[in-house]
């Protein structure tokens, strides 16, 4: 009776050791620090634009509409808008609020917003507007337009 269960117990002997390899791979692959949780606040974005004239007098404003597609949402991004005007003059606001300073950087309070471009030209005018946000990431956008006077 004895030799059965010695057999019985050498039989087994090989599925001990099996399930003991298995515990400890799964013990050292669930400590690893690779599989630490890691919370991503840094997302790229697009910046898309709606047609605009190409045309623009003297004294004429221009609505110019923009909205930030995000590819990922962290709710404490910031966006930032500056631009900057060579060739030309006139006056780029935020809705009713003050003409933008050249080259200053102004909060954005939304994602999706509309600039007022006011010819002050009697020539042809080109600007850049560039988008960034809180975490370095920024996208330029060309302004050019003909003189129609």
């Amino acid at each position: 009776m004895i030799t059965i269960f010695n057999k019985f117990r050498m039989g087994l002997l090989p599925i001990y050791v099996l399930l003991a390899i298995l515990t400890a791979s799964v013990t050292l692959v669930s400590c690893s620090k690779e599989d630490e949780l890691e919370i991503q606040n840094n997302f790229p974005f697009e910046v898309n634009v709606m047609p605009v004239p190409k045309d623009v007098a003297n004294g004429q404003t221009v609505e110019i509409r923009i909205t930030i597609q995000r590819t990922g949402n962290y709710n404490n991004t910031q966006y930032y808008l500056r631009y900057f005007q060579y060739d030309g003059t006139g006056t780029l606001q935020y809705y009713s609020e003050p003409s933008y300073l050249p080259n200053d950087l102004y909060p954005l309070a939304s994602t999706q917003f509309r600039l007022y471009y006011t010819s002050t030209s009697a020539v042809s005018q080109s600007f850049d507007v560039w988008i960034s946000d809180s975490f370095g990431n920024e996208k330029q956008i060309t302004f050019q337009f003909n003189n129609s006077d």
